[in-house]
């Protein structure tokens, strides 16, 4: 859906499922289904067995009757890191409607959850800025996710963030294996955002970046003279904007490379979202590793 149409809906848990919904109805395949229960093996047949579950084509090769037999997929858990940071309000005043980065931000983290708790999975929440100001264990309870669209509809980003900083605690605290979606304008030195994202592998975690930049920041579309404020510090700059056009949309490009590379380097996905986008990108994404995942699974 366009974000200057959901702009107009409040209610967080009316969003996510326009949003879930909007998407499956693009889908040649629902993604509510088909993850829970994969073929294992073989064994000979018993009396007594479900015919059901005879493989056919094995007794036309071998004249013998043998059962599929399956194994249950363990529900994923995951952990989504919202970044709560005074940067995420850009957007919050824009005269042209749309989404802030925050509220695109957090639209998104409500529109995985929903699917996640539709596919039976276990899905938490933790809010973060130079602190961790929430965190929701991951349930697969109903009025879990409840709790959650709740939380997303009341906080407001309100605070400097030192992303390196906070990771150290994030990192100890999400413990059993599993998945990690950080959805975050990424405003770190791509140094310290390797070290953090890499305590994360170290713990055996699949990682998945949905990197928030707001359409301004990847376009520079600013014509007249005009005076820039700091969202996380009182600096101000008034400046003619065509003259620092090509450079910052230069300098933008070689962060985002940098970035790249650095998830790259560690097995982690990196998904850039537009916010004058629909969030389709996002859901593709999270079902594209999830489809990946069940493949790693099943070979080992």
């Amino acid at each position: 859906m366009d974000p200057k149409v959901l702009d107009r809906v409040k209610r967080m848990d009316v969003r996510a499922r326009l949003v879930v919904e909007g998407f499956i109805t693009g889908q040649h395949q629902s993604p509510y289904n088909g993850f829970a229960v994969e073929f294992a093996t073989h064994r000979e047949y018993s009396p007594g067995d479900d015919l059901r579950h005879i493989d056919w084509k094995v007794w036309s090769k071998t004249d013998r009757l043998y059962i599929k037999e399956y194994e249950e997929e363990t529900n994923l858990k995951c952990t989504i890191l919202l970044d709560t940071s005074k940067s995420m309000r850009y957007g919050d005043d824009s005269e042209a409607g749309g989404l802030s980065k925050f509220d695109y931000a957090a639209t998104t983290a409500a529109s995985l959850a929903y699917l996640m708790q539709q596919q039976q999975d276990a899905v938490g929440l933790v809010f973060f800025s130079t602190q961790v100001d929430k965190n929701l264990k991951p349930s697969s309870h109903p009025s879990h996710l409840k709790l959650m669209l709740h939380e997303l509809e009341q906080v407001t980003p309100d605070a400097e963030t030192d992303v390196s900083s906070i990771f150290t605690t994030l990192a100890g605290q999400v413990r059993q294996r599993g998945m990690v979606i950080l959805i975050s304008d990424l405003f770190v030195d791509p140094a310290e955002l390797a070290k953090t994202l890499e305590r994360f592998r170290l713990r055996r975690h699949e990682v998945i970046v949905f990197h928030v930049m707001h359409e301004d920041e990847l376009t520079f579309p600013f014509q007249e003279n005009t005076l820039f404020r700091g969202l996380e510090s009182d600096a101000q700059l008034h400046t003619e904007p065509r003259a620092l056009r090509a450079s910052y949309l230069e300098a933008v490009e070689r962060y985002m490379k940098q970035v790249r590379k650095v998830c790259a380097g560690l097995g982690v996905d990196h998904v850039l979202l537009d916010t004058g986008k629909p969030l389709d990108a996002a859901l593709s994404s999270y079902l594209a590793f999830r489809q990946k995942r069940r493949k790693s699974l099943l070979r080992s």
